[in-house]
């Protein structure tokens, strides 16, 4: 099973954009988002709920449940 991590970045990859634009979208930086995807931080609710809106998916799908 992926984690939210491998699931974000695969998410990133798949609508073409780099860590510096999601951050941007976030409204963070380039190197906390990457602390995200790496799993050195957790991702804040408020950020998954903005990842949910960018990429038109469930928090569910991000988090891996069914």
């Amino acid at each position: 099973m992926k984690s939210y991590q491998e699931r974000i970045r695969e998410l990133r990859e798949d609508h073409d954009l780099t860590q510096e634009q999601v951050a941007e979208y976030l409204g963070t930086s380039q190197t906390m988002y990457a602390r995200y995807e790496r799993g050195a931080n957790e991702l804040p609710l408020r950020h998954l709920i903005a990842l949910c809106e960018l990429y038109h998916v469930s928090a569910d799908e991000i988090l891996g449940r069914k």
